[in-house]
């Protein structure tokens, strides 16, 4: 079976509680499940977001499954009364909710296996609309409902937890969103697939002017343009009759992409960064890395610290100031320093930042540019230094230094 369904099909994602209608809490399930409908195939065309009211949910639920062949919700499913997912699911295709038993004994072995006797409002999470499908969940007491609307659309709803939500997608949802799809895939439908790439280095409307028509939107395949934190993402979006098709179509895209913008790009993948695309430059060579971060932050140590597994990364230091770690390592300069660190760390490369800024949690003006200092030392004993003036938000201008930072050390080890 093909792991990803045909282009024709659309979803939407259903966000419940008023906890996302008021702000109080950060919809990261959204995101999340965007992404993986994505990577299935599915073109992600609206999202709804929609309080604890019967009434807004039936109408929610009408209107998603009208307009979508796939609908993933989350949250509702709990055994409070303000968990209306299931009554408004009933509702929406006017039909009763009956006792499935099998989820009744799994919740009540849930509490069992903890001690504890099944309140008598849980009784309401093994309730589903006639005609639908449990979704079983094994982490805990909420099963999710997958049921089919007479107007074609299909709704997966899962729990909010994002832990119970994504396990519950990737074993039960993903396979039944993949079979039902077979049918139109074998019929000749069309497919669609992604490639993310990313770069470092320029802006993004320099990145947008070298680009030219390749990120207009009628373009075929498209090319959507984002930034984080600096990093510049590239998605493009292939649609053929196959998928060697659409992976013919991204590699002639790739190809002018590189083109164009070569010396900013350092790898693939959403999630891939440049610290990513370090370990695995350094592993190949069998060298390793210690970092050394001065001033009010480490973003280096922890992106490194964070990749697993890695044999590259040998450890860091934060200190305050280059004056603190000279004193500490009883050396008289910079050069010193990042040797003395090398030895005693054991690592092939050094790399040092001076330094990052103080800044003030509650700011939210632009900080002026200073001069930010960038030092790496190779396994050869040389020294390579580079000074950069670097200011902007406060929300950037850390990770932009380190990024920075990463940027340099990538064209020494070159």
């Amino acid at each position: 079976m093909s792991d990803q369904v045909p282009a024709c099909l659309t979803a939407e994602v259903v966000s419940i509680g008023d906890e996302m209608t008021s702000g109080a809490r950060l919809d990261t399930n959204a995101q999340w499940l965007s992404r993986r409908l994505g990577e299935l195939g599915l073109q992600v065309k609206f999202h709804s977001t929609v309080g604890d009211t019967l009434a807004d949910n039936v109408d929610v639920f009408r209107i998603a499954a009208s307009r979508a062949n796939v609908v993933v919700s989350t949250g509702g499913l709990g055994p409070t009364r303000d968990d209306l997912t299931r009554e408004a699911l009933a509702a929406a295709i006017d039909r009763p909710l009956v006792q499935f038993d099998s989820a009744l004994q799994h919740i009540e072995s849930m509490f069992a296996s903890r001690g504890r006797q099944m309140p008598a409002r849980n009784h309401m999470q093994a309730m589903f609309p006639e005609g639908s499908q449990e979704i079983f969940n094994p982490q805990g007491t909420a099963p999710g409902v997958d049921l089919k609307f007479d107007s074609g659309g299909r709704v997966f709803a899962l729990p909010g937890v994002p832990a119970e939500m994504k396990r519950m997608f990737d074993e039960t949802v993903s396979p039944r969103i993949l079979k039902d799809a077979t049918a139109v895939g074998s019929a000749g439908g069309s497919h669609i697939r992604h490639d993310v790439m990313k770069f470092f280095g320029t802006g993004e409307s320099d990145m947008e002017e070298r680009l030219g028509q390749m990120i207009d939107r009628k373009r075929s395949p498209r090319v959507g343009i984002t930034v984080s934190k600096a990093t510049i993402s590239l998605r493009i979006t292939a649609t053929g009759n196959s998928e060697s098709d659409c992976a013919a179509q991204i590699a002639e895209t790739r190809a002018e992409i590189l083109e164009r913008v070569s010396e900013f790009y350092f790898g693939d993948g959403e999630t891939y960064d440049q610290q990513h695309a370090i370990d695995q430059q350094l592993r190949i060579a069998g060298q390793s890395l210690s970092i050394i971060e001065l001033g009010r932050a480490a973003p280096l140590g922890d992106w490194f610290a964070a990749i697993e597994p890695t044999t590259s990364y040998r450890g860091g230091l934060s200190m305050s100031a280059a004056t603190d770690l000279m004193a500490m390592l009883e050396t008289d300069s910079i050069e010193a320093s990042m040797a003395t660190i090398a030895k005693k760390f054991a690592s092939d490369w050094v790399i040092l930042v001076d330094e990052y800024p103080s800044l003030d949690p509650s700011a939210d003006q632009p900080i002026p540019a200073s001069d930010v200092s960038i030092f790496v030392y190779d396994p050869a004993g040389n020294l390579h230094q580079k000074t950069v003036k670097i200011g902007g938000h406060p929300s950037i201008i850390q990770p932009r230094i380190a990024k920075t930072a990463m940027q340099f050390l990538r064209q020494q080890l070159q």
